[in-house]
């Protein structure tokens, strides 16, 4: 008996570690790809590295965006954009 209290001690260990790690981050990854994947032309966005703008093209993994009163046209990869 003392042996099966130990195997569903480590059950119990990796069902909390899938349900308090694993599967809030899978969410959120599945979220976020969602969202980098819904951008089209005239969406405003804002990168992981501060920049604000509005999307000018989507090309695969490749976006152009335009920031600041100059027009300044910029080019990030997909994965750079952190909120629409």
């Amino acid at each position: 008996m003392e042996n099966y209290t130990a195997y569903i001690w480590i059950a119990l260990m990796i069902a909390l570690f899938y349900f308090m790690l694993i599967r809030p981050q899978k969410k959120k990854e599945k979220a976020d790809r969602m969202l980098r994947n819904s951008l089209k032309p005239g969406d405003l966005i804002v990168t992981i590295g501060g920049f604000t703008g509005r999307v000018l093209n989507v090309k695969d993994d490749i976006i152009t965006f335009e920031t600041g009163a100059g027009k300044t046209k910029l080019t990030v990869k997909k994965w750079a954009i952190q909120s629409k």
